[in-house]
């Protein structure tokens, strides 16, 4: 699931664009403003932001500013009010990737949406392939060793979600929230289950593997 991020000092705005994008199947995180937006990304896996320019604390200038200084490529929509060309100019040398003004065309918005994460290749990885094995996430299903399995929902998003990044350590409670839901009542234990479930079904198999790492979380490890 595709992750994004609004940043909106605006709480009927943050409450409309979660709406809106969640509608779109989209994963929504929201932040009241730059520095807790940085928090966010401190502990969540981010694919976009929506960004508002005019917020306390941390504008979106000086968000913006601080990812690309630290080599922080993720894709940036800003969001203002202001429409003067200078304020444009400002938003795309800090280093944002696009820039819509308000009122907000919530159509206008999703089709920018869709076109950043084109060219940031996530909207497009509906496929992972490790070696022989294709993990498709339109029909949730791992295909590989001469047979097909179609996972359980929640099973899937995991073991996607994992080797979409290789390497990346995600906590339990990032799993929780990306797959089950800020809301659930689950506990995190469940996310123990699941991976349990996936080593037990992927036993054997050489491609890939799951890995706790000890008081952190789990990771994937791509072994061809």
């Amino acid at each position: 699931m595709i992750h994004i991020l609004v940043a909106d000092d605006d709480k009927n705005t943050r409450l409309l664009l979660r709406a809106v994008l969640e509608a779109e199947n989209y994963t929504v995180s929201t932040a009241a403003d730059g520095m807790e937006a940085l928090e966010i990304l401190d502990r969540e896996h981010v694919d976009l932001v929506v960004l508002d320019v005019m917020m306390p604390n941390m504008d979106g200038y000086e968000f913006t500013r601080t990812l690309r200084e630290n080599q922080n490529n993720l894709p940036i929509l800003m969001v203002s009010a202001r429409q003067m060309p200078a304020d444009k100019h400002q938003g795309f040398l800090v280093g944002t990737d696009d820039y819509i003004t308000k009122p907000i065309d919530e159509q206008e918005m999703l089709l920018r949406i869709r076109a950043l994460l084109r060219r940031a290749r996530i909207a497009d990885e509906r496929r992972i392939v490790v070696g022989d094995v294709i993990i498709d996430h339109d029909s949730m299903t791992v295909t590989g060793h001469g047979k097909t399995q179609e996972l359980p929902q929640k099973e899937f998003m995991l073991l996607y979600k994992l080797l979409s990044y290789p390497g990346k350590i995600f906590t339990r409670i990032q799993l929780m929230d990306e797959i089950w839901g800020v809301e659930s009542e689950t506990g995190w234990e469940t996310v123990t289950v699941h991976v349990g479930r996936l080593r037990k079904r992927f036993e054997g198999w050489e491609e890939f593997e799951i890995v706790s790492v000890r008081g952190l979380g789990y990771k994937a490890v791509k072994k061809v």
